[in-house]
C-alpha cells in the first residue's frame, strides 16, 4: 500500500483463502495493531484467541453453518444483492472460511471494561487487525454469525463467563486479489450542522 488512504480504500472482506500458512510473527503483527486502536477508559478489554488447530478451526466454523441454515440464509437472501449473497454463501456454507489456515477469536473481559462500551472498544480493535492484514497482503473476513452460540464458544476454547466472544476473523492469503471496495461517497450521507442541510 502506498498510504494510508490507500490501504483504507483497499480493506476488503474475503471468503475463499489459500492453504497458505500465516507464520506466527505475521499473527503477532496483526495482533499488535489491534491493541493499538482506543477503548472506553482504556480499559482494553479484548482478549485473542488465536485458532490454527484445524479441528478446532473446523468445529468453531461449525457454529456458523449451522446459524446461515438456522435462518442466516433466508434473512440474508431478503436483504443482499444477488452477488453479495453468493459470496457470502461461499464463506459460510460453501467452504471459503474453512480454508483460512487462522481463526482469530476476540472477546471482551466485561470485567476489564464496561459492558456497554464492549463495542466501542472492541471493534476500533479489529478494524486495526484487518487494516494491517490488507496492509500485510493477507485475506481476512468480519464475522460474527456465530455469536448466537456465544456459550458453546464459551465452552470449546475454555473462556470464563466473563469473557465474551463478540467476532470470528478467518485470516489467510488471498485466492485472488480484490479490488477497491465499493461505497457511497461520504457526500451522500453527511450533512452540515444539522440532517437534511447537505455537505
Amino acid at each position: 500500500m502506498s498510504g494510508f488512504f490507500d490501504l483504507v480504500h483497499h480493506q476488503r472482506a474475503y471468503r475463499t483463502f489459500s492453504d497458505e500458512p500465516v507464520d506466527d510473527a505475521t499473527i503477532g503483527r496483526l495482533l499488535d495493531a489491534a491493541v493499538h486502536a482506543p477503548s472506553a477508559e482504556n480499559r482494553q478489554p479484548w482478549e485473542f484467541v488465536v485458532v490454527q488447530d484445524p479441528a478446532l478451526r473446523s468445529s468453531l466454523l461449525d457454529f456458523a453453518e449451522k446459524a446461515w441454515d438456522g435462518g442466516g440464509r433466508e434473512f440474508a437472501e431478503a436483504r443482499l444483492t444477488p452477488g453479495l449473497m453468493a459470496d457470502v454463501e461461499r464463506g459460510i456454507a460453501g467452504g471459503g472460511y474453512r480454508d483460512a489456515p487462522v481463526l482469530i477469536v476476540v472477546a471482551a473481559d466485561i470485567e476489564r471494561g464496561l459492558k456497554v462500551t464492549v463495542p466501542s472498544s472492541i471493534f476500533p480493535a479489529i478494524q486495526n487487525l484487518l487494516l494491517a492484514a490488507t496492509e500485510l497482503g493477507l485475506a481476512s473476513a468480519l464475522t460474527t454469525i456465530s455469536m448466537g452460540f456465544t456459550e458453546d464458544l464459551q465452552a470449546m476454547l475454555g473462556l470464563p463467563a466473563h469473557v465474551v466472544p463478540q467476532a470470528v476473523i478467518p485470516i489467510g492469503h488471498p485466492v485472488r486479489p480484490l479490488g477497491p471496495s465499493k461505497r457511497d461517497p461520504f457526500e451522500t450521507h453527511t450533512h452540515r450542522d444539522r440532517f437534511g442541510t447537505p455537505w
